[in-house]
């Protein structure tokens, strides 16, 4: 049997998701404070657009709801590096580094206040403390619905020669 990932499998679950919608050519910045001293840390962040085939959103909070989304391909590259000039410690003494979210992640088309084929950026901020004998890693995501603006194609994203259809075997 075939069939595509839903959101949750996708994503590996939501523990440390955060979901923003941007844009695709505004960019955004956050301020990540470890109180602690970050001098041999190591900063790296990518991000790939995938297409949900569907979304909804809750009638009280307009809050995205992904129950019954699912993953049905992917557009431009698999994963692209962020540039590290987008990760800058501002005080590695005391903790402090501003990750900024790129502009321009994704530049097809997009559906005009889109509720299917919705394009969604998954960008994954990676840290690791190089000082342990054995070096520790985390990260954190944000998962980011691209909105359409009147400087983007009004278009299916599933039309862009850059998309891939995905599906999965199995149960």
């Amino acid at each position: 049997m075939s069939r595509t990932l839903d959101f949750k499998q996708y994503l590996g679950g939501a523990d440390n998701v955060q979901m923003i919608e941007m844009l695709p050519d505004h960019q955004r910045t956050f301020t990540y404070n470890y109180d602690t001293d970050i001098t041999n840390y190591n900063f790296t962040a990518n991000y790939s657009s995938i297409v949900v085939d569907a979304i909804t959103y809750n009638i009280n909070n307009g809050e995205p709801n992904f129950a019954s989304s699912n993953v049905i391909g992917y557009v431009g590259a698999v994963s692209t590096s962020v540039p590290g000039a987008n990760i800058v410690k501002t005080n590695a003494t005391a903790g402090t580094v501003d990750f900024t979210i790129p502009k321009n992640r994704y530049t097809g088309p997009l559906i005009p206040d889109a509720r299917t084929n919705v394009v969604i950026t998954i960008v994954e901020f990676t840290w690791e403390n190089t000082i342990p004998t054995v070096n520790t890693f985390d990260s954190h995501r944000w998962a980011i619905i691209e909105r359409y603006s009147a400087d983007v194609t009004a278009g299916n994203p599933t039309s862009d020669a850059s998309f891939v259809a995905i599906t999965t075997t199995g149960v």
